[in-house]
């Protein structure tokens, strides 16, 4: 288990909702604290920024290394400058949308993507830090955000078992003891086929952590079943309305899309319960309305039972059903009124 801001997070606990901002905003900071108080009013959780400039992510150059491939659904021959200038959030707005997220109960934290990332979230005194799946192999990022000493959640698309061990390993190596390990398809949006969910119990025993899933597919049914397979804490980007446009909204769900999530995912936990079988204590009452073999028309002694005077009826209290093929044929010992439970001592 491991907490953030308080609240703990782990298999004994609801899930985790993070909602990620990343460059929804569309460059207004209107909009962007519009959207930290619809994921307060969905009751998510968390809210995490992503803090970079173009240029702590890339250089601006062209050609075809520093180019999204023409077929990217999304974000086809842009520019990597280009995409990283329109979707980030800029660094002074994180103080007025972490102060606004906390006045809603929320915890705000960020995605770090250089060293100097990592010193401005410190000076704002940030409760976790999040490694996004590209940076998984930048070591000493993981390094450096783990020697703050505060919780780290690692998301790993595109990591193989060896990236993601020397990840864990950096990590905790660096000193840090409060971790969690989020499964990812890091394609934007991603096809639920390809979510691999199966994999979640693979990587909670690879790595000794908390699991979870940072999810870019539609709608809320993957993030659902990881909670089925072990995920803690879910991951989703979230925008006012996907109508609006934006760089992530293809792939983000609107409030009242989160606000379900929140409420569906708790119901998912509650419901995975303890890995036994037999009657639960809510269905008591039911037992008692279970078929059993009655007397279904006043009889008198001598009587043969048959089909005529004896049924299976509800509730409970008579001979089982299928003790049908004994008693038929026998004869009863003594008058029986309609309604009598059929037991041994009768016929």
């Amino acid at each position: 288990m491991i907490s953030i801001a308080g609240r703990a997070i782990g298999p004994g606990h609801p899930p985790y909702v993070v909602a990620e901002l990343s460059g929804n905003h569309n460059g207004s900071l209107e909009r962007a604290l519009a959207i930290v108080d619809a994921v307060a009013d969905a009751g998510a959780h968390a809210l995490k920024l992503q803090t970079y400039t173009p240029d702590t992510l890339t250089v601006d150059a062209d050609g075809p290394a520093f180019r999204l491939g023409d077929a990217h659904s999304l974000w086809g021959g842009e520019r990597l400058y280009d995409l990283y200038q329109r979707a980030r959030t800029p660094w002074e707005w994180h103080e007025p949308l972490f102060a606004r997220a906390r006045e809603r109960g929320l915890a705000a934290f960020s995605s770090p993507f250089d060293p100097t990332a990592v010193e401005f979230l410190e000076k704002l005194d940030v409760p976790a830090y999040k490694i996004a799946s590209s940076e998984l192999v930048d070591l000493p990022l993981i390094r450096l955000a783990a020697a703050t000493g505060k919780p780290l959640i690692i998301s790993t698309g595109m990591g193989t078992a060896g990236e993601i061990g020397a990840a864990v390993t950096a990590a905790r190596e660096a000193g840090c003891t409060r971790l969690a390990v989020l499964a990812c398809t890091a394609s934007y949006p991603a096809a639920p086929a390809e979510s691999n969910l199966r994999a979640l119990p693979l990587l909670a025993a690879l790595t000794g952590e908390v699991v979870g899933l940072s999810d870019h597919t539609p709608g809320i049914g993957v993030p659902l079943a990881a909670v089925a397979l072990g995920a803690c804490l879910i991951e989703k980007h979230v925008t006012l309305a996907r109508a609006d446009g934006g760089v992530d909204s293809a792939f983000s769900l609107e409030p009242a899309e989160l606000a379900a999530l929140v409420t569906e995912s708790a119901r998912a936990w509650e419901a995975l319960g303890e890995p036994v079988l037999g009657p639960r204590p809510s269905e008591r009452e039911g037992l008692r309305f279970r078929r059993s073999l009655y007397v279904v028309r006043d009889v008198r002694a001598g009587e043969e039972v048959g089909p005529g005077n004896v049924r299976s009826v509800r509730p409970a209290g008579g001979l089982p059903p299928d003790a049908a093929r004994e008693v038929t044929g026998r004869r009863f010992v003594r008058d029986v009124p309609k309604g009598t439970p059929l037991t041994w001592d009768l016929i």
